[in-house]
Parts: structure tokens; C-alpha cells; sequence
């Protein structure tokens, strides 16, 4: 089963058209990164994949699960469920611990209090962040709350994850080990990883590379 089904996708912004007959599919554990110019549609593909937005036309599945357009309520039962997302602005909840940032997809999930908090642990410390589950993210660095937003993302075992430029506010070297830990972290969890990027190394290390250009994808 594929773990994205993305069939003939198009989407109209201001006028303009962005995605132009779309179509995408990711098996599990595949590796794919997409590129583009800024403004080519890359992040608006990602949130019609995610259910963050609804596309004019065309069919999105996830799982197996084929995302309902128009119905808010399954699409968030299918993220909480099949989707990690890690942004570029990470977005990490600022009243919450660390531990409480990973936590909260495995509650939305039912799993116990007790339990999410333990899974929580065990991940941060997979990440190098054993020490830092009772901090609050004002107090962590660029690279540290990279690596708690992307703990959040695959604390639920995703069957994709996607991620939009997460390496963007990181310097070089940050980067380097901000996206050693995402491919890692997809390969043990057996997750489909689509990464935007505008990093040339950060794309040679996926399995394939997809530029999207006039609202169509290209291989690379």
C-alpha cells in the first residue's frame, strides 16, 4: 500500500495556477525530495497533502485512506493518525515542556498519559535530548528545537512525513545533523519521507529528486 496516492492535484491561488495536475505516489520507506522556485507551489503542496488546505481538484490518500475534501474533521483524524509534519518555523507549543511538545500527537492518539510521556522520553533521547524533556522551547537552541519539532513529528510512527525546509534556519553544520536525524529517524520508523528543500546536498541524499515547475513535477 502506498504510503502517499496523489492523483491529478490542482489547485488556483489569486488567479494564479499553482498545481496544474499533480500526481505523486510514495511507497513506504521512499525517500523524495522536492525543489523548485520560491512560489512554485512546494509548501502549498505539502498542506493539500496534509489536509491543511483543500484542493480545486483531484484525489489525495494517505495510507490508503483517501483525505475527504471539505471534511476538516476526517482530515485531522487521518494527520493525527498517518501524518508527521515538521515546518520551518518548527511551531512548538511555548507553554508546554519539551516532553509535552512530543507528547501531544500520541494524546490526540488515545495512547495513556503516562505512556506518551515515557514514549516521549525514549525519543528525546534517541535525538541527544535526554536532559532537556522539563525545558520549555524559548530556552533551547535553533538545532535543539529542530530536533524537538522533529521528535513531535514521528513520535506517532508516520507513514509520512513531511517536511518543509526544516533545515532553513539552521547554519551548515546544524543542517547537516538536522537532516542525518530525519533520514535516520524515517529509515526506523519505515516512514515515506517528501522534503522540500533548496539545498542541493540536502536533495542528492534523497532517493529521488522532483522539481516542481509550472505547476507540474519534473524528475530531476
Amino acid at each position: 500500500m502506498p504510503a502517499l496516492s496523489v492523483r491529478d492535484l490542482r489547485k488556483t491561488l489569486g488567479g494564479r495556477t499553482v498545481l496544474d495536475g499533480v500526481s505523486l505516489e510514495l511507497n513506504p520507506g521512499d525517500r523524495v525530495a522536492l525543489i523548485g522556485e520560491s512560489g512554485s507551489g512546494k509548501s502549498t503542496l505539502l498542506n493539500l497533502i496534509a489536509g491543511l488546505d483543500q484542493p480545486d481538484a483531484g484525489e489525495i490518500a494517505v495510507a490508503g485512506q483517501v483525505m475527504q475534501t471539505g471534511d476538516p474533521d476526517q482530515a485531522a483524524a487521518l494527520r493525527r493518525r498517518h501524518l508527521g509534519f515538521v515546518f520551518q518555523a518548527f511551531h512548538l507549543l511555548p507553554h508546554l515542556t519539551v516532553e509535552r511538545n512530543v507528547a501531544v500527537p500520541l494524546l490526540l492518539n488515545k495512547i495513556p498519559h503516562l505512556e506518551a510521556l515515557q514514549r516521549a522520553r525514549a525519543l528525546l533521547g534517541r535525538l541527544g535530548l535526554g536532559s532537556r524533556c522539563q525545558a520549555v522551547p524559548g530556552t533551547l537552541s535553533g538545532g535543539e528545537q529542530q530536533r524537538v519539532a522533529l521528535a513531535r513529528a514521528l513520535a506517532h510512527r508516520p507513514a509520512l512525513l513531511l517536511a518543509d525546509e526544516p533545515t532553513g534556519n539552521l547554519d551548515p553544520a546544524a543542517a547537516t545533523g538536522a537532516l542525518d536525524l530525519i533520514l535516520e529517524e524515517c529509515r526506523e520508523a519505515g516512514s515515506a519521507l517528501l522534503l522540500v528543500t533548496h539545498s542541493d546536498s540536502a536533495a542528492r541524499r534523497a532517493d529521488r529528486c522532483l522539481r516542481l515547475e509550472g505547476g507540474q513535477l519534473h524528475a530531476q
